[in-house]
């Protein structure tokens, strides 16, 4: 079978793209209800929920007509059907997947890379690492990678925002995939990266490697076109379209009046009709200007067509609010939310065995809350509340905001009194995982954050037109 072929192959495959789709969707908003791209700074191990790209099957949608398609390709085709990359398996039919070879020993323990691809915004490594892994801390079956790029270290490194791990267990060992979006504004081809694998499952040892990281020349659509929502104070600009040979890239800018604001694309349709979805990207620069704070973003989308003329997108836009605070030295008060029309109306605090209980009411949410929202600004409410030390408020790191470590509290057990009048009580334990030294409710400041209990708002899509290649 030649490459026309097989492309005309992998074009016929039927996806259940709703079902795929669904399922990427709900990994999205698991534990979260809103949606942000990945900052630089996300620490290492917080996978973007859609490795995805339209783009990333989920386990068990690869047909059989993919299967007999990769059989052609044997390496690749089992490596890539082991993790459900599509994009990995599409490279590999068009010869764009480099074969590596090449392994080190540490402590009794061997890493073998395996493979490297890199398609627009992503960069795939896949290696194998050995059974004696297992002499490690984890359970069976786990496998956790300390590893930098680029001679970086820590949480800070670039490359680690965003990276997904996935791990199969194989005869002898396991195989590993990483996948990352290229951290920098100006995507460099063909390069060497660097990578320091510092520990296994806790086993210590210096691993490594110079991985040769490569792509065909891109195909780059300037678009260079701005949408201006004057009554939310947000525009867009979009900048350019990167055409690979599995994926594309969309870049472009984010202006907005109150910093934390965040415009989301949910997904465009081309002229023809075909639906482009997003993965979640990564902010490449952030700033402040006059007219706003400034971001510009980059995020892979599913491949578009060469002969398309214009693409038109739906943006969302989810609304941030400032936490507001408030002294436990009063039983009970009224805290407003900044921007709308919410309001937190403190009944009692009372503190009895370990616990500290706050009864609450929530005023200023719509009329007609459905069971579906009203359970989730239950399950929200979970983590709207913070406890922290009056004297440690000035710790919290604004770039990864977090109660200090012993001396603050973000989670709470809710119990619902009265649906009706939106009537709550939190329960905080003091003696949990996360607790506040020497607790006393007179020392202790409550954050509440409104940010979660605002419904996101739909935009007024808008089309652009695409300059021809």
């Amino acid at each position: 079978m030649d490459k026309k072929e097989l492309k005309g192959s992998i074009e016929q495959i039927p996806v259940p793209k709703d079902k795929v789709f669904s399922a990427i969707s709900r990994g999205i908003n698991k534990g979260a209800n809103r949606r942000k791209v990945v900052r630089k700074k996300v620490f290492a191990g917080v996978a973007t929920a859609a490795a995805l790209l339209g783009l990333t099957i989920a386990s068990g949608f690869i047909s059989p007509t993919m299967n007999k398609v990769l059989a052609n390709a044997p390496f690749i085709g089992s490596l890539f059907q082991e993790f459900d990359d599509s994009i990995g398996a599409d490279l590999a039919i068009q010869g764009a997947v480099t074969v590596l070879n090449t392994s080190q020993t540490n402590n009794g323990v061997t890493v073998k890379l395996t493979s490297s691809y890199f398609d627009g915004n992503i960069v795939s490594i896949t290696g194998f690492v050995d059974e004696n892994v297992e002499n490690g801390h984890n359970e069976k079956g786990e496998v956790n990678f300390d590893v930098n790029f680029q001679g970086n270290k820590g949480d800070h490194d670039p490359w680690l925002g965003g990276m997904s791990n996935d791990i199969r267990k194989v005869k002898k060992g396991y195989n590993f995939q990483w996948r990352m979006n290229y951290p920098y504004e100006n995507i460099q081809d063909n390069f060497i990266l660097p990578l320091t694998i510092h520990s296994i499952n806790g086993i210590k040892g210096e691993w490594n490697f110079d991985v040769p990281i490569q792509q065909d020349k891109n195909n780059t659509r300037v678009i260079e076109q701005e949408q201006a929502y004057p009554d939310e104070g947000v525009k867009i600009r979009m900048k350019k379209i990167l055409i690979a040979k599995a994926s594309s890239t969309l870049t472009y800018e984010t202006v907005e009046k109150y910093k934390g604001d965040d415009i989301y694309i949910d997904k465009a349709v081309d002229d023809k009709g075909k639906v482009y979805r997003f993965d979640n990207g990564t902010v490449l620069s952030e700033n402040r200007q006059e007219d706003g704070f400034h971001s510009t973003i980059r995020r892979g989308m599913t491949i578009v067509e060469n002969d398309i003329s214009s693409l038109t997108f739906y943006p969302t836009l989810s609304f941030a609010d400032p936490k507001v605070q408030q002294s436990l030295d009063k039983k009970t008060f009224t805290l407003n939310s900044t921007r709308f029309n919410l309001g937190l109306q403190v009944n009692n605090v009372t503190q009895q065995e370990g616990k500290l209980v706050i009864d609450y009411q929530l005023t200023g949410l719509p009329k007609n809350v459905s069971k579906d929202q009203l359970e989730t600004i239950n399950h929200n409410l979970e983590y709207l509340f913070w406890l922290v030390d009056k004297d440690y408020l000035d710790k919290i790191d604004p770039e990864n905001p977090l109660p200090p470590k012993n001396h603050g509290i973000s989670f709470n057990k809710v119990k619902t009194i009265d649906k009706a009048t939106a009537h709550f009580q939190s329960t905080f334990d003091l003696n949990g995982k996360e607790r506040i030294e020497n607790f006393k409710v007179e020392n202790t400041m409550l954050l509440f954050d409104f940010s979660s209990l605002i419904p996101s708002k739909d935009l007024e899509p808008f089309t652009v037109e695409i300059p021809k290649k």
